[in-house]
């Protein structure tokens, strides 16, 4: 009985590794998705400048 006890015990423990893991990568999934959105934001605002800068230039 005790082997089958740590079995479940060795179990238990992998599987909560197992869910930190997942959980981990979700996070930093999410943070990656936030960054390259944040850039996107960046690279549409300084293309929006400089069609404005190119606009004035031309009046």
């Amino acid at each position: 009985m005790g082997m089958g006890g740590r079995g479940v015990v060795g179990d238990r423990w992998s599987q909560r590794i197992l869910w930190i893991c997942a959980l981990g990568s979700a996070v930093s999934i999410y943070f990656v998705a936030v960054e390259r959105q944040a850039q996107n934001r960046a690279r549409a605002v300084a293309e929006g400048l400089k069609g404005l800068d190119g606009a004035g230039d031309d009046v």
